[in-house]
């Protein structure tokens, strides 16, 4: 037992290891990096290294475990400065958007291939999730512009729940279900109360977190991350969608005023690509080489019906209530919204529910999925970048933005700012009595090139600088605009009616 423990941990880690190298590559070729996942599980598998795995219900299990922490790290890092203006629309294509791709592939599929409609339904639930995850990797060297990368990060976090409530439904033998009225009661019960227990969940949780005094930095991440699983199993308890509660926690812990937010977030992501690494593996280990030969055609058949019609009309059908409203998207938005809709890690683990509950036809629909997965997610992925050139709607580089990290002072009822000064920032060559921070505010340490020295009014600020700001709690929120403003215009940054407002994404 201790050899093959000691096996299983090299194996894993040599994995794990590869995998954490693979992001650079999969970034400099533009594609995304399940791709590289999906390959490695299936190198390792049974017609590679010989590793058999056939347990559908336990990949079920792990996969919906990493949609969890996956799609928390998501609504942790949206800013809600940046999700607001686009909620509608993205609401929208979410739920409207995700009923008119099923029904174009499942009409499809029953008409054209003759495929039996609870089957062709199902694909086209499956593949209605789409994973932004995958859309950025891509865009890192030509990003968009910033409402349509909220918008694209909106619509994934928000489509997962009612794709997975379709998928349950559709994954049930047909025989004693209720009427359609009543599935579709049920369908709006899950959503509302899922977005309920979420909110819930999340004010909870931050005015906790904001009055805790953890003894130690580390545990603020690790309860922010409890928290949304917290979300996830009183939802599902409550026979609501726990995914929705997942993402509500997280964009309201995301966006709170909490202690240790950078760590927070930073934490989230690495086991965000923790997870993604893992869930990616075991699906290609899953997979059997042998069988996805045979759902080549289907899968081809049934990409370009996504792609070319059902993902197009969805987006025109969603966008048409906002096309006259500030956040309804253009013609050239929807042209990229719709060729932007890669499909990632969701789409492969809810094939894995009906094929986990022995549905007749389960593992060709698992094997097309799979197939459909790595073929278009590498063609669209690769074309991202000149389409987006080619719309014009890429976004100019920026400045990165300030990183303020806070830390509670409990017994002196302040707190105390971290501040590092990018490169690009207005910050530059400002001196420290020109900062105006508010009164209660005071930069106690500046660190230089190694060093740390107490500042003088007449200190000159430089790039890179990190300084240690200490503010009581009436005047924080005050003292991080201040910062920002001048971050972003300088000295004179009233002037050009700059406030600082946390617009971050």
């Amino acid at each position: 037992m201790s050899h093959e423990l000691n096996v299983a941990l090299l194996v894993g880690a040599a994995v794990l290891l590869v995998c954490v190298g693979a992001v650079r590559l999969s970034v400099r070729l533009g594609l995304p990096s399940l791709l590289v996942y999906l390959l490695l599980g299936l190198v390792i598998g049974e017609a590679g290294l010989g590793i058999q795995f056939t347990d559908a219900e336990l990949t079920r299990t792990l996969g919906i475990c990493a949609l969890v922490v996956i799609i928390a790290e998501g609504g942790l890092t949206a800013r809600w400065s940046t999700l607001r203006p686009v909620l509608g629309p993205a609401v929208v294509l979410s739920t409207l958007g995700v009923v008119v791709s099923v029904g174009v592939v499942g009409a499809v599929l029953h008409y054209v291939l003759g495929v039996g409609w609870q089957q062709a339904l199902l694909t086209g639930a499956v593949l209605s999730s789409t994973d932004a995850a995958a859309v950025f990797s891509t865009l890192r060297r030509v990003p968009v512009r910033p409402r349509l990368a909220a918008l694209l990060e909106a619509e994934s976090g928000i489509n997962d729940a009612p794709v997975v409530i379709l998928v349950v439904l559709l994954s049930a033998p047909l025989t004693g279900q209720h009427p359609w009225y009543q599935q579709l009661g049920l369908v709006a019960y899950e959503l509302v109360a899922g977005a309920a227990v979420g909110l819930v969940t999340g004010f909870g949780g931050a005015w906790a977190l904001r009055r805790a005094a953890l003894p130690s930095a580390g545990l603020y991440p690790l309860a922010a991350i409890g928290l949304t699983v917290l979300a996830y199993a009183a939802g599902s308890v409550a026979h609501a969608s726990g995914f929705l509660a997942v993402y509500v926690t997280g964009v309201i812990l995301g966006n709170a005023r909490l202690p240790h937010r950078r760590a927070m977030l930073g934490f989230a992501d690495g086991l965000a690509w923790l997870a993604q690494i893992g869930l990616f593996v075991l699906l290609g280990l899953l997979a059997s080489p042998k069988a996805l030969g045979g759902a080549v055609i289907t899968a081809l058949v049934v990409g370009l019906v996504l792609v070319l019609v059902a993902r197009p009309l969805s987006v025109l059908v969603s966008s048409a209530p906002f096309l006259l409203t500030e956040s309804g998207p253009g013609w050239r938005d929807q042209a990229f919204l719709s060729w932007a809709g890669l499909r990632g890690a969701v789409p492969v683990v809810l094939a894995t529910i009906p094929l986990s509950a022995g549905l007749p036809g389960a593992q060709d629909l698992f094997n097309v999925v799979f197939v459909l997965v790595v073929i278009y997610t590498a063609a669209q992925g690769m074309s991202l970048p000149p389409v987006a050139r080619r719309l014009g709607v890429t976004a100019p580089a920026e400045p990165t933005d300030l990183q303020v990290e806070a830390a509670p002072l409990e017994r002196m009822g302040a707190d105390l700012l971290q501040v590092e000064v990018p490169d690009g920032s207005k910050l530059n060559g400002v001196h420290v009595d020109e900062l105006r921070l508010p009164l209660g505010a005071v930069v106690t340490l500046v660190l230089r090139d190694g060093g740390a020295f107490v500042p003088v009014p007449e200190t000159r600020l430089k790039t890179r600088d990190s300084l240690l700001i200490v503010t009581t709690e009436q005047v924080r929120d005050a003292a991080e605009q201040r910062l920002r403003a001048v971050s972003r215009r300088g000295r004179l940054a009233r002037w050009f009616a700059e406030h600082g407002d946390d617009r971050r994404q």
